[in-house]
C-alpha cells in the first residue's frame, strides 16, 4: 500500500520527464547558441578586416584588439581603470538601491506621499542623465564622488518603482489573514511583504546593475582622471581604436557578470521560496 502512495513532488517530476523527453537537448542548445553567435560575429569581423572594407583605425582586426588587451593586462593599466569603474559602480549601486527601495516602500504604504513626491521624481527621472551629469561634476568635482552620485541616481528610479509595485501587489486577503492573527508590523514586513515583493524587486535589481555601469561611464566621459570611460576618451582622441574596443568589451563583461550574479541570487531565493510554498501546500 505504501509503494502505491507517491509524494506529489515526485509525481510531478515524473510527469515532466514524460512530457519533455528532449529537455536536456534543449538546454544544451540554449547554452551553446550564444557561443555559436559570438563565433559567427568574430568570423564576420575578421572577414570585414581581411577584405579591407574599412581602414584599420576604424575597424581594427581582432588580433590587434587581442594584443591590446594582453598588453593592457601586462602593464596593469586595464586592471587599474577597470577597478576604478567597478568600485564607483558598486558603491553607487548600493546607495541607489538602498534609497530606491526605502522610498519605494514608503510610497507604497502612503498614497499621500506618493501623490506629493511622485511628480517630482518622475520629472527628475525624465531628464537624461547626460543633461545634469556636468552639473554634478561641477558641484562635486571630477573625482569619484560625482560618479557615485550619477550611478546612484540612474539606479534609484527602477528600484523605487519595482519596490512600489511589489508592495502594492501583496494580496489583500493575505494581509487580512495576518491582521486576524494579530501580526505586528515587523512580522507583516518580514513574512508577507518582503516575500511577495521579492520577485519584482530582484527583477529591478538586475536592470539597475546594468544601468550602474552606464552611469559610471557617463560620469567618466564628462570629467575624470581614471576609469574605463576616461580611457575610452583618451584612446578616442589618439585614434587608438583597439583600446576602445577592449574597453567596450570589458564594460559589457562587467555588466553581464553583474546581471548573472543577481540572476543566481534570484534563482536561489525564489527556488527556496517555491520549495517552502510547495511543502506548505502538501
Amino acid at each position: 500500500m505504501q509503494n502505491t502512495l507517491e509524494n506529489p513532488l515526485q509525481h510531478e517530476r515524473k510527469l515532466r520527464h514524460l512530457i519533455s523527453p528532449h529537455l536536456p537537448i534543449r538546454l544544451s542548445v540554449r547554452q551553446t547558441a550564444p557561443l555559436v553567435l559570438i563565433a559567427l560575429l568574430l568570423g564576420l569581423w575578421q572577414l570585414v578586416t581581411a577584405l579591407r572594407l574599412y581602414p584599420t583605425f576604424i575597424i581594427p582586426p581582432p588580433v590587434d584588439v587581442l594584443n591590446t588587451l594582453i598588453n593592457g593586462l601586462r602593464d596593469g593599466s586595464l586592471l587599474y581603470h577597470a577597478s576604478v569603474t567597478i568600485s564607483q559602480m558598486l558603491i553607487g549601486l548600493g546607495i541607489g538601491a538602498f534609497v530606491g527601495v526605502t522610498l519605494g516602500y514608503v510610497l507604497g504604504k502612503s498614497a499621500l506621499l506618493e501623490n506629493v513626491l511622485a511628480p517630482v521624481v518622475l520629472a527628475f527621472q525624465s531628464t537624461p542623465v547626460v543633461a545634469y551629469a556636468p552639473l554634478l561634476v561641477i558641484w562635486f568635482g571630477s573625482g569619484t564622488t560625482s560618479k557615485i552620485i550619477i550611478c546612484a541616481l540612474i539606479v534609484f528610479f527602477p528600484l523605487m518603482m519595482n519596490t512600489l509595485v511589489g508592495v502594492r501587489s501583496v494580496p489583500g486577503d493575505e494581509r487580512d489573514l495576518m491582521r486576524l492573527y494579530a501580526a505586528s508590523r515587523w512580522q507583516m514586513f518580514i513574512k508577507l511583504e518582503v516575500p511577495s515583493a521579492l520577485p519584482v524587486l530582484l527583477g529591478g535589481l538586475k536592470v539597475s546593475a546594468t544601468l550602474a555601469v552606464i552611469g559610471s561611464v557617463v560620469g567618466e566621459f564628462i570629467g575624470a582622471n581614471a576609469g574605463l570611460g576616461f580611457l575610452i576618451n583618451v584612446s578616442r582622441s589618439q585614434y587608438n581604436t583597439p583600446m576602445v574596443f577592449v574597453c567596450v568589451f570589458i564594460l559589457a563583461l562587467i555588466a553581464r557578470t553583474m546581471y548573472g550574479l543577481i540572476s543566481l541570487v534570484e534563482a536561489r531565493l525564489l527556488h527556496g521560496r517555491r520549495r517552502t510554498s510547495e511543502q506548505i501546500h502538501v
